[in-house]
């Protein structure tokens, strides 16, 4: 009996360190040797900026931004703003890393000019008094000739995360309008969404055993199921229907941690983060039926977090490249920091050859110009081509989240979970970082 149980324990950390054994290593037990800044447009001092709130400073701890674009009749972008998810009482309240100790102060919505630079705070209008309001992911139907825009934002609320349906107007930008609270028991711990149409989404659990288990359960099992990639989480379709009812399907099982989710402009693919495995997963579409197809993947050098994908379908990453560091952050210690990571992931098979294919995935040096190149981590794909975006150490902008690229203007947007305010670099120099 004992050589069986040895032989199956043996067996099952066998499979471990051949899927984790990287990531625990790189993200884990190594610390990264990251700049103190690097962007790939230029010099961080001169084309980067932290753009902050001056008056109450609760632009802070954002987890997701977004586009909210202005259509014309011939699906011309006339506008394009950037919506902020932020909360500054994450620390207190965070149903994922925790703890879970104060519920009571909101969270904010933003919005910010890529225009002017103008930045707001966006009043709930309607919002139900006393529903707690801690945002999470997001996602915006764009405004054609004028018309309102559904807003779909995860809650994490003290009794159960939930999606809360707003509704925001081209003619009053700062006020969201509350239409409805959706909850469902597959709303387990939602962390990101992506619209598939003006009333539906997909939705990704990054977690089935959560903080919110009673008693030493709240802390043990959501630590197993982390650390031991157990591939237990998915991602699942939702449609809103007139009366407010859902319908919820599976779309996608058996992913280890899934957080972010984006979905390409001509709604063919979806790509899911798996902060577990430090990877993207990538999927066909059907979008008569929303069934998701898995088609390849691509190993990143950090714990993935969101994803987004630019105009191009060009996918844009972030994480956080070393946990330790990170949770120091979480839990407050002196002097810590963490570092950010932002890439761009470009499909490159499109019309290769299988020799052609080969000698890309063997292409050791990827990412030549980053400071700490992907390619030290990261095993390079067949597939997609990685590049670098952004770094740092932590000491220019920490706990990278999302990251957006406008690539009308080449701009680039990063939010961090811990950090304060939103970062900003420009394709030209804007002298704003102090040398």
């Amino acid at each position: 009996m004992f050589y069986r149980f040895a032989a199956v324990l043996t067996t099952l950390l066998a499979v471990y360190v051949y899927r984790s054994g990287r990531a625990l290593y790189h993200h884990v037990l190594t610390t990264p040797a990251l700049p103190k800044g690097y962007f790939a447009g230029g010099d961080y001092r001169d084309h980067c900026v932290v753009i902050k709130d001056e008056i109450d400073n609760r632009l802070t701890h954002c987890e997701h931004i977004i586009f909210w674009d202005h259509l014309d009749e011939e699906d011309n972008i006339t506008n394009r703003l950037v919506l902020l998810s932020c909360d500054p009482g994450r620390r207190a309240w965070n149903t994922v890393m925790g703890p879970m100790d104060d519920p009571d102060p909101s969270g904010d919505l933003w919005i910010y000019s890529t225009e002017t630079g103008s930045l707001s705070p966006i009043t709930l209008a309607n919002y139900p008094e006393g529903h707690d309001f801690h945002p999470l992911g997001m996602d915006v139907y764009p405004s054609k000739a004028g018309a309102p825009s559904n807003l779909f934002v995860i809650n994490h609320a003290r009794e159960n995360s939930t999606i809360e349906q707003l509704v925001l107007d081209p003619a009053q930008p700062t006020v969201a309008t509350y239409v409805r609270t959706l909850t469902s028991p597959y709303f387990v711990a939602p962390n990101a969404l992506a619209l598939t149409s003006p009333t539906s989404f997909y939705i990704t659990n990054d977690h089935l055993m959560t903080r919110r288990l009673p008693g030493l359960l709240s802390s043990v099992f959501p630590t197993i199921e982390s650390f031991g990639g157990l591939p237990l989480t998915w991602v699942g379709h939702v449609m809103v229907l007139p009366d407010g009812s859902i319908q919820h399907k599976f779309a996608a099982l058996g992913i280890v941690l899934a957080n972010g989710v984006a979905l390409t402009h001509d709604g063919l693919h979806v790509a899911v983060a798996s902060s577990g495995l430090t990877k993207v997963h990538f999927y066909r579409r059907n979008p008569s039926a929303n069934d998701l197809t898995r088609d390849r993947e691509v190993t990143v050098p950090f714990i993935t977090d969101n994803l987004m994908y630019d105009d191009d379908d060009t996918l844009i990453v972030a994480g956080h490249p070393h946990y330790p560091s990170f949770m120091d952050v979480v839990e407050k210690k002196s002097g810590a920091k963490a570092p950010s990571w932002a890439i761009s992931i470009r499909s490159v098979g499109a019309g290769q050859s299988e020799d052609q294919k080969d000698s890309h995935s063997k292409k050791m040096g990827y990412d030549s110009r980053a400071p700490l190149s992907a390619s030290v981590i990261a095993p390079a794909s067949s597939t997609d081509e990685v590049e670098t975006i952004f770094q740092s150490d932590g000491s220019v902008y920490g706990t990278s989240s999302t990251g957006l690229i406008d690539t009308r203007t080449g701009t680039f947007y990063l939010t961090g979970l811990y950090e304060d305010g939103l970062l900003v670099c420009y394709p030209e120099p804007r002298n704003n970082l102090s040398k």
